[in-house]
């Protein structure tokens, strides 16, 4: 195999400024009320279109997600910043109204991931038996463990299972890619929400309601921003984060000390990406019991929404739709994978009337963690944000041991 040609542009301060101009562009499209863009975005959702046009970049080689810091720096810096901006204004009580579909889908995601490992081995053996021979079915673990909870279940599973390294890789990129893929087609659904709960006969009265308080309580509360405003904003986003990384460290290390039959590493919380969610989205529910909440009125979730597109648009630098070519027959086993995951996501919702909010945002709690499953739940509302990261918290502690079954079955499949 030919080396791989260096991008384009590899400054990481130009390719900010190039995904900058890239979100500004969509949104001043978006705006537009008449014409051809109107007509375009009737049909292409603007976020989803701040995730494929980096996505495109990076697949034609202008620039390299791979080998950019800008991802690490949003998802640990602007990410953690962006809840706590976008839970001050929320309403506690009204998520905790939102009743048990939320839980259900979360739950059905998890049993379609565990579904798709074995129809999509069982496929494979039929289409291409290749592919699946020998230690394949130990790389599906490492994916079942990240698709049902994250890194940290990901990473177990190449330790418990003993996963080549080589095969390691080839399934991250699996992983990765087609996780991307589901993510866009998500971004799209949510464009067709109305539909989609038409068809399902969806209850929306707990999401609505959720939603209508927070947009009444920022018209209540509505002001003209000035800077003492942006100022303040920003102190507490960036200084709840800021604490949020300075407790992680301690909490892990007290963690450390810990008994090891306790095995707290299968629930993620030797992670410090775990806990810097974690903390930073707890800490702005609580600020949304003081007076910080009327940081809302000067356009606190506004800021917090900002940082989370440009989250998106590093997410979206990291798939290269060239890599099906590279082996498809692998991509094809997590394409199968992820779409029985989907039918059966959507097969439970139409039976539960599930709105397509709790179906979109139970898939990507497992499928795309914490990291993904606030955009997913802000390209709704940005109040419902929150619910995305309280429903990606429990993948984590479910991913090890879903995904340690599901490697056990696999096994007994492979002979």
């Amino acid at each position: 195999m030919p080396p791989a040609t260096p991008a384009l542009i590899t400054n990481d301060a130009v390719v900010l400024g190039l995904l900058a101009m890239t979100l500004g562009a969509v949104f001043w499209s978006a705006s537009r009320t008449d014409g051809f863009w109107k007509k375009f975005y009737t049909y292409i959702p603007s976020l989803l279109m701040c995730y494929l046009i980096p996505a495109l970049l990076n697949t034609f080689g202008i620039i390299d997600g791979n080998a950019s810091g800008l991802y690490a720096v949003a998802r640990d810096y602007l990410l953690p910043s962006a809840l706590v901006l976008l839970c001050v204004a929320i309403d506690f009580g009204g998520i905790l109204r939102l009743g048990p579909k939320a839980i259900i889908m979360f739950l059905t995601g998890t049993v379609g991931v565990m579904l798709g490992a074995l129809v999509s081995f069982e496929a494979l053996r039929l289409i291409h038996p290749e592919t699946v021979a020998g230690d394949t079915w130990r790389g599906m673990t490492t994916v079942a463990g990240s698709w049902i909870g994250g890194g940290a279940n990901q990473a177990a599973m190449k330790e418990v299972f003993e996963v080549d390294a080589t095969l390691f890789g080839q399934f991250v990129a699996v992983d990765v890619l087609v996780a991307n893929v589901w993510t866009a087609v998500l971004l799209f659904l949510a464009g067709r929400a109305g539909a989609f709960d038409r068809w399902t006969g969806a209850d929306l009265s707990a999401i609505n309601a959720l939603r209508d308080s927070i947009e009444s309580y920022r018209a209540q509360h509505a002001r003209i921003a000035s800077l003492t405003d942006i100022m303040i904003i920003l102190g507490v986003g960036l200084g709840v984060t800021g604490l949020s990384h300075f407790l992680a460290g301690p909490i892990i290390s007290w963690i450390a000390t810990l008994p090891a039959e306790w095995r707290l590493q299968d629930y993620s919380l030797t992670s410090n990406f775990f806990w810097i969610v974690v903390l930073a989205t707890t800490f702005g529910l609580l600020l949304s019991f003081t007076r910080a909440r009327s940081l809302e009125g000067a356009g606190a979730s506004t800021i917090g929404s900002a940082m989370l597109y440009v989250l998106v648009a590093t997410i979206g630098m990291h798939m290269d739709l060239k890599a099906l070519f590279d082996k498809p027959f692998l991509f094809l086993l997590g394409l199968i994978w992820i779409a029985v995951h989907g039918g059966l996501m959507l097969l439970v919702a139409k039976l539960i009337r599930a709105p397509l909010f709790f179906m979109a945002v139970g898939s990507q709690a497992n499928i795309g963690g914490a990291a993904s499953a606030p955009v997913i739940a802000s390209a709704f509302h940005p109040s419902l944000a929150p619910v995305g990261v309280l429903l990606a918290v429990l993948g984590y502690a479910l991913g090890t041991y879903g995904a340690y079954i599901t490697g056990l079955i696999l096994r007994g499949m492979a002979g």
